[in-house]
């Protein structure tokens, strides 16, 4: 099986020397590209330059991202290969920095177009923030024989309202999985597949959740018709 998986964070410059970004470390998605790679999928992990987890996946081919514009561009550059799924693991930043603006001693404010460095003796500056594209909700359109996993890591709430989140992403993106996790779920993972978000999976540990993956995307396939020989 052909496996593209996307790992860590992107990255957004609001000058030459600054960026917008995450806390994402990279490694689940590096963990699961080597769990896969080491059960016999053939990988590419796509995997953020601002990675903090310093561990390389064996057995993996791996290429650098920097923005969300890279990943994404990177990501369709990989369709002639025709994975057969894709784990977008990756934190995309939500944001990316848009008019930054000066404001002047009267109150007023000025545009500033920042060429290298902006200094800081300029004082308070208002930055706007712009959404950024979802990569995810992409993915179909450029990979629709593809079985597709997102996440969605949550921190406000409790476990139904992740799992409501996740559903609610399912639909959303059309993709065919959804790992939950963070604070909101609580320890371990859940995993919904498209179809049977009643009856969420749950997965202790991340040797549990790549098992659970691998098993799911598998059966997709083969329900498809396009399981890998």
């Amino acid at each position: 099986m052909r496996c593209l998986i996307t790992a860590g964070p992107t990255y957004e410059p609001l000058d030459r020397v600054r960026r917008l970004t995450n806390f994402s470390t990279g490694r689940l998605g590096s963990y699961l590209a080597e769990w896969l790679a080491r059960h016999g999928a053939e990988v590419v992990l796509l995997r953020g330059e601002m990675s903090s987890w310093s561990h390389v996946p064996a057995n993996c081919a791996v290429e650098m991202f920097s923005t969300g514009e890279d990943l994404a561009r990177r990501l369709q550059a990989r369709r002639p290969w025709k994975p057969h799924a894709i784990f977008h693991a990756a934190a995309v930043c939500d944001y990316r920095p848009g008019r930054i603006r000066l404001r002047g001693p009267r109150g007023g404010l000025r545009d500033l177009r920042p060429e290298g460095k902006i200094p800081t003796r300029l004082g308070t500056l208002t930055v706007e923030l712009v959404p950024t594209p979802k990569i995810l909700a992409c993915l179909r359109d450029w990979f629709p024989e593809a079985a597709l996993v997102g996440w969605k890591y949550e921190t406000d709430g409790g476990p139904e309202e992740a799992l409501a989140r996740g559903a609610a992403q399912l639909r959303e993106t059309r993709s065919d999985g959804c790992a939950v996790n963070g604070p909101a779920w609580g320890e371990g993972y859940a995993l919904l597949w498209k179809g049977r978000e009643e009856a969420p999976i749950t997965c202790p540990d991340l040797p549990a959740l790549c098992a659970a993956l691998a098993e799911g995307a598998a059966k997709i396939l083969a329900d498809r018709g396009s399981a890998p020989e």
